[in-house]
């Protein structure tokens, strides 16, 4: 999964520095939480996660890749509910 988390994002400087699945999941929590917007301006988490679900259909990943990626971004998004 990392390496499909970095084809996703390519320009992220920070998705090259992730080595393990633990890193990798703390990542997409943040993305998830919005963390790196300014508070007043964060969207919610679902609409972040839609966010990333469409960037993540439209992308040049496999159809496993996809949904290995859909999956695993949607199980952090239910569990940290």
């Amino acid at each position: 999964m990392i390496g499909s988390y970095r084809k996703l994002w390519p320009q992220r400087a920070s998705a090259e520095n992730i080595t393990t699945q633990e890193e990798l999941e703390k990542y997409i929590l943040i993305e998830l939480n919005d963390e790196l917007t300014h508070p007043r301006v964060r969207k919610s988490k679902q609409q972040k996660l839609e966010l990333a679900l469409e960037r993540i259909e439209q992308s040049d990943l496999s159809e496993s890749e996809k949904y290995g990626l859909a999956a695993l971004y949607k199980r952090l998004a239910a569990e940290k509910e």
